[in-house]
């Protein structure tokens, strides 16, 4: 109970904080669009009319947080999951992206972590390779996956999968990189003394040993994999997503659809990371782990 209260008081703190100075500032950027109507309308509210004004605006620049709310429970929970307007049925279509590039991008990862432990070459001229291209934006690269693939056919959930993959696969490489040569080289001289295998070693003391690594680095990239999927989304002119959504209100100047999508966007990344350290937990305990 201590731990949860412990836990608790902070985070709560910290969401009142974001939550009052994103009130703060609502009123800030709304207020000089709202003083423009004021004088045309020939109006002159006092201060509390005039805050309450800026916190109701339509088109707001900056929407207060209760705007943003009622749009989210409206568009999840008041709309069928097949409209368009539905954010479930838009966080859907990312999702399967999503999971799809997460599944590659992991899979990558774990290839490219077990070729670079066990190959010096790959070691020195690899792992150079796969940190630069992570300096490249994902904006520049989006397009080009996009138009190279549409030229060859390939059209539809694969090129957002790959743009997912291009950003979930580096974590997983480089988590499970650390995780294979953390073993002590006490157990690796155990495992010598043992006459084991270079196969029983990979398999009975590395593997193991980089589990730890592996989720940690998944729960990076599973949040990767999200923001490739909603990025792959704008150059594609997808009709559904969470990336559709951000799309068409910043044509229509949906400014609370906008924030709204976001905030969509942000529970599947966290329930997405949740299930990972789930699972995670379920695999250290099958392995004999103990709670911390």
């Amino acid at each position: 109970m201590d731990s949860f209260r412990d836990k608790l008081i902070p985070v709560t703190s910290i969401l009142l904080g974001v939550v009052v100075v994103w009130y703060v500032m609502a009123v800030i950027l709304n207020a000089p669009f709202q003083r423009d109507l004021d004088r045309r309308a020939n109006q002159r509210p006092g201060v509390v009319e005039f805050i309450g004004k800026t916190l109701a605006q339509p088109k707001p620049t900056l929407p207060a947080p209760h705007q943003v709310a009622v749009n989210f429970f409206e568009n999840t929970f008041l709309r069928s999951i097949t409209s368009n307007r539905s954010l479930v049925y838009n966080a859907w279509v990312t999702l399967s992206s999503t999971l799809l590039g997460f599944a590659f991008g992991t899979a990558l990862g774990i290839v490219i972590a077990v070729g670079i432990v066990h190959v010096a070459t790959l070691d020195r001229s690899l792992m150079p390779w796969i940190i630069a291209s992570q300096t490249i934006p994902i904006l520049a690269v989006a397009p080009m996956i996009i138009v190279v693939l549409a030229a060859v056919g390939i059209t539809g959930l694969i090129p957002k999968a790959l743009i997912s993959t291009y950003l979930s696969f580096f974590p997983v490489a480089v988590g499970m990189v650390k995780g294979l040569r953390s073993p002590e080289l006490t157990h690796l001289d155990l495992m010598h003394t043992y006459n084991a295998s270079p196969s029983q070693i990979f398999w009975k003391l590395r593997v193991p040993a980089s589990v730890p690594f592996l989720f940690t680095s998944m729960k990076v990239a599973v949040a990767a994999s999200l923001v490739g999927a909603i990025v792959g989304e704008l150059p594609t002119g997808a009709v559904a997503g969470i990336g559709a959504k951000l799309l068409a209100g910043a044509y229509y100047s949906q400014t609370i659809d906008i924030w709204s999508a976001l905030v969509a966007g942000s529970v599947v990344a966290a329930l997405l990371v949740m299930l990972v350290g789930i699972a995670g937990r379920l695999v250290d305990r099958a392995m004999g782990g103990r709670p911390a």
